[in-house]
């Protein structure tokens, strides 16, 4: 097959490889850290059956063998060295283009260097997933009864490659929109390019707490290896688009709040009999959409690095959003902590939001 897609992902962290290698589980981390950091690209399983109306193609999981904590600690160089060893495996399998996941897409200059030195485009899949996260987040949205343009909009990690198109996206419908990131003056930057794109108010809140407490919908992009959104933080009857991997959103949440709808930012359905042979946690026939956006240029043989760097565009956000609805790619429906979530359980949540509304102002009442 002449279109045939490669795809690398990593180990979140340590208990990944221990699943894939039993043998691990009985030594210390430490170990295991140090030993993976030093093995060669893994093929991980053929992709089969991925067809739409117009064409159909096979693919690989490649596995670069470095954790999420590896990936953000270790010297970029080194970094960048395994990432293309992974890439130039892929080549050998024949793999006409490559996508990156994770942690991969970020490391250094975004993929702008592992292109240089393979011989096959490379996408790190960030404008399908921004495409997607905002197409959840709007329907996310509607079942908790909240509209765009009349609510409290936060990105987090805002001046990302992800952050801020989708900010700039986002902008098009938002009554007004809060921006929180590490670095000011790029958060300056972004706000008055989004005000002269399409005059929404812009905020910059103080603290990144103070963004995400008013907020009835986040979308959360940060890059962070740590949680960067704890129980606390989120107001009740918030909706939370959690994009980054590792998550932003504290596993705690799940636990204690049960009046907030945090949902997995990204998660497509892929047309056709598809097989991964691999299971990474989801359902049958469903991938993250920067795996998707691979499969998606490779059926319309656009065979180019179509999203590198650090620089994403509106119009390339909306071309392969087209070219998904072309190919049938469609939203792979709503997961919240590594669990499916049908609308009933989001009317249930918006239910507990209700209440706790009422009881907050039976409370100010009595004072």
């Amino acid at each position: 097959m002449d279109n045939k897609f490669a795809f690398i992902i990593h180990p979140i962290d340590v208990a990944d490889m221990s699943r894939k290698f039993k043998f691990l589980k009985k030594l210390p981390k430490s170990a295991v850290e140090k030993g993976i950091k030093h093995l060669p690209p893994i093929k991980v399983s053929d992709i089969e059956g991925v067809e739409s109306r117009y064409n159909k193609l096979e693919g690989n999981f490649v596995a670069c063998t470095l954790t999420s904590n590896q990936i953000a600690s270790l010297p970029t160089k080194f970094v960048l060295k395994k990432i293309i060893k992974a890439g130039r495996l892929s080549e050998k399998m024949g793999a006409k283009i490559l996508g990156l996941g994770a942690m991969t897409s970020v490391v250094g200059d975004a993929g702008i260097t592992i292109s240089k030195n393979l011989n096959i485009p490379v996408t790190t899949g960030n404008s399908y997933t921004v495409a997607s996260a905002i197409e959840g987040t709007k329907k996310a949205a509607s079942l908790m009864g909240h509209s765009l343009n009349s609510c409290e909009i936060t990105i987090v990690g805002a001046t990302g490659s992800i952050g801020s198109v989708t900010a700039r996206i986002l902008a098009r419908e938002a009554r007004s929109l809060n921006l929180i990131a590490r670095n000011q003056r790029r958060l300056e930057r972004l706000a008055k390019i989004i005000l002269q794109e399409t005059g929404t108010p812009i905020k910059i809140p103080t603290t990144s707490k103070e963004g995400i407490k008013k907020a009835d919908i986040i979308i959360s992009v940060s890059g962070s290896v740590d949680c960067v959104i704890n129980p606390e933080d989120i107001k009740s009857g918030a909706v939370v688009c959690d994009v980054a991997r590792p998550r932003d959103v504290s596993q705690k949440v799940q636990a204690v709040r049960n009046d907030v709808f945090v949902f997995e930012g990204g998660l497509i359905n892929v047309p056709g009999d598809v097989d991964f042979n691999f299971n990474f946690g989801f359902p049958p026939k469903t991938a993250y959409a920067c795996m998707a956006e691979t499969m998606i240029l490779a059926l319309e043989n656009r065979f180019e690095s179509y999203t590198l760097g650090r620089d994403l565009s509106v119009g390339q956000v909306d071309e392969i959003n087209k070219l998904a609805k072309k190919h049938g790619f469609t939203l792979g429906g709503f997961r919240s902590f590594e669990k499916a979530v049908d609308e009933s359980e989001i009317e249930e949540i918006k239910r507990n939001a209700l209440v706790n509304s009422l009881n907050l102002k039976k409370s100010i009442a009595k004072v």
